[in-house]
C-alpha cells in the first residue's frame, strides 16, 4: 500500500468534484499567484495540478475529451 501525499488528495478530490477543469484551475491559480509575487504558493498549487493531471491519466479518464462538460457523464 502506498501512502499518498496531501497534494495527491487534494488532486483527487478536486478531479473527483470537477472533473478535467480542476487541472485549468490549479494552472491559472498557479499563475495568478505567481503574478502577485507568491512563490511558494503558486509552487504548491503547481503540485497539486501536477497530481491531478497523473490522477486524470491514471484513471484513464476520456470523458471530457468525448464531448462531455468537465468530464463528467
Amino acid at each position: 500500500m502506498s501512502l499518498r501525499t496531501p497534494a495527491e488528495i487534494t488532486a483527487s478530490t478536486l478531479i473527483d468534484r470537477d472533473g478535467i477543469s480542476a487541472i485549468w484551475g490549479l494552472h491559472v491559480s498557479a499563475a495568478a499567484a505567481d503574478r502577485d509575487g507568491h512563490n511558494a504558493v503558486a509552487a504548491g498549487i503547481i503540485e497539486i495540478a501536477d497530481a491531478a493531471e497523473r490522477e486524470w491519466l491514471r484513471r484513464g479518464e476520456t470523458r471530457a475529451l468525448n464531448g462531455w462538460p468537465n468530464g463528467r457523464a
